[in-house]
């Protein structure tokens, strides 16, 4: 299974002439890793890969169009709840997509996804809000996705309630038996595929969208980048705030990150195969895309209040307050004085969250060590980040794509 990686000859303008500054974490990790800036050839495939999108997929889309979605759509829904062979006189096109992220790739280890997923569980709030306040924060500096964001109507829907929907399709994907074929995680991840080709038809068919200038809309190298954000980069961080596991541990959550990639239409030679390649494609896609401009504050500026609108049962102006205060901690602690001017964020916040937690997160690490350990710890990080869904949203559930509905509501 993987997706076209037909190599156009330019890159789009918006691919910078050489490697962009990243924000100091990102770079001290990846060189502790031995990893380096990536050479001019490397580079300029990265830029490429801004032009190519996902050929499985966006045929699907256009099947679905040209059959009429009011047709299409409930297929589509039934073929991913119930398998393609449940829907009676499958057409073609349906039956082509399906029967690819059906397949199961010959090197998935069923144990080493669980395994991914229960560190990944284990990583409990912190991993969460490592996730909301580093890597979809710092990744309003890729000006060029925040093209297709504001597109989609991400000012209009707030920066809380797109997180809520990563968030929700995170815990599907490392929820207990989640990518199972029609499990919570497969479901979510297909479903989210097909909703980025219906946003790369509508937007790139907009008046005011520029081909030469920003390439696709959800192309492989933003798709990429966005993969390991998500669930590469919340281990990164958590390592700096006590969060340590077994190396064999890291490398179950870059099986479970290569598994889904290939679910969601990431091509093979952006899906890692251990956690040092993780971090590498991490590293590698940062240095191609993090080229800031004014909507990087556009974005960022309004999700350092968000907090002020969470849901706490006592105590909540204040408590609301002291969360303010406690993101902005871990955003300034992670990426730095650069960075936070660059998003328009106070450009020191003291680091007294990560500080505060390290003792903790120690602690139970070294509880993972004995027998029963990790259980224990994915149960208590599961109903911790469960617990923090609601409180970003008081019912505890995102619908996956609302954020996007402008577009998705018409394709339903």
């Amino acid at each position: 299974m993987s997706t076209s990686t037909t190599r156009p000859t330019t890159p789009p303008s918006r691919h910078p002439d050489g490697p962009c500054r990243v924000p100091a974490g990102i770079k001290a990790f990846s060189t502790l890793l031995g990893h380096r800036v990536p050479d001019a050839s490397y580079f300029r495939y990265l830029g490429e890969c801004l032009n190519v999108g996902d050929a499985p997929a966006d045929d699907l889309v256009e099947w679905m169009y040209s059959d009429g979605m009011a047709t299409a759509r409930p297929m589509f829904e039934q073929a991913l709840a119930e398998g393609v062979d449940s829907v009676p006189d499958a057409p073609a096109p349906l039956m082509e997509f399906f029967r690819l992220v059906e397949a199961i790739p010959n090197w998935l280890d069923r144990e080493q996804l669980e395994l991914g997923a229960a560190v990944m569980r284990s990583g409990g709030a912190d991993g969460l809000y490592i996730a909301r306040d580093v890597a979809l924060l710092g990744g309003y500096m890729f000006s060029g996705f925040n093209q297709t964001l504001l597109r989609t109507g991400a000012l209009e829907k707030g920066p809380n309630a797109r997180f809520a929907e990563t968030t929700r399709w995170a815990l599907d994907v490392i929820a207990e038996g989640g990518l199972q074929v029609g499990g919570a995680g497969y479901r979510s991840t297909v479903r989210v595929r097909m909703i980025h080709a219906l946003v790369r038809r509508h937007v790139s068919a907009m008046p005011d969208w520029e081909p030469e200038t920003w390439g696709l809309p959800i192309n492989q190298t933003d798709m990429a980048a966005t993969l390991v954000g998500s669930l590469i980069a919340p281990s990164v961080g958590g390592i700096a705030m006590g969060k340590i596991s077994k190396p064999s541990e890291y490398d179950a959550i870059a099986h479970l990150t290569r598994y889904v990639g290939l679910l969601m239409g990431v091509q093979d030679d952006f899906l890692p195969r251990s956690f040092r390649d993780g971090v590498g494609i991490l590293y590698h896609t940062s240095c191609a895309l993090s080229t800031p401009d004014e909507t990087t504050q556009l974005l960022s500026r309004p999700m350092i209040d968000d907090p002020l609108g969470w849901n706490y049962p006592r105590f909540e102006n204040v408590r609301r307050r002291i969360a303010r205060h406690q993101h902005l901690s871990i955003t300034s602690a992670f990426l730095g004085p650069s960075a936070m001017r660059t998003l328009g964020l106070p450009t020191f916040v003291p680091p007294w969250y990560p500080v505060m937690r390290m003792p903790v997160n120690l602690a139970r690490s070294v509880a993972t060590l004995f027998p029963g350990g990790r259980e224990r710890a994915a149960n208590r990080g599961w109903d911790e980040q469960e617990h923090f869904m609601r409180t970003m949203v008081s019912s505890g559930e995102a619908t996956i794509g609302d954020s996007a509905r402008t577009i998705t509501h018409q394709a339903a």
